[in-house]
């Protein structure tokens, strides 16, 4: 059985999951999935992952410019980089992040 990795993202000045907020996978430089989430703001990133450290990258300025927010150039927040370690492959690994324009917190979810 091969792991997978998923993502959860709320928008705290919306009260609700970010639908079209668009993330990268990333390792060792390179793009490995970019995707936009779905209407409740979650997404699946990769369904095979291997031992070793990984970035997602969450656009979040591009994201709340496009529900119209007025952000200063440059924003406080314009992509939020999450560097996390995968140690078992075969596992589940959730990344959410909860987010607003100049805050964002995140946990390893089940």
């Amino acid at each position: 059985m091969n792991g997978h990795l998923t993502t959860h993202a709320l928008d705290t000045v919306a009260g609700r999951g970010a639908s079209g907020l668009r993330v990268e996978l990333r390792r060792d430089g390179y793009t490995l999935a970019d995707l936009t989430l779905d209407e409740r703001g979650r997404g699946t990133l990769s369904e095979a992952l291997e031992t070793g450290g990984y970035e997602l990258v969450f656009h979040l300025a591009d994201y709340h410019r496009g529900q119209g927010a007025a952000l200063s150039e440059p924003p406080f927040l314009g992509e939020v980089v999450i560097a996390f370690g995968v140690a078992d492959p075969n596992a589940h690994y959730h990344v959410p992040i909860v987010f607003s324009p100049n805050a964002y917190s995140t946990y390893r979810g089940g």
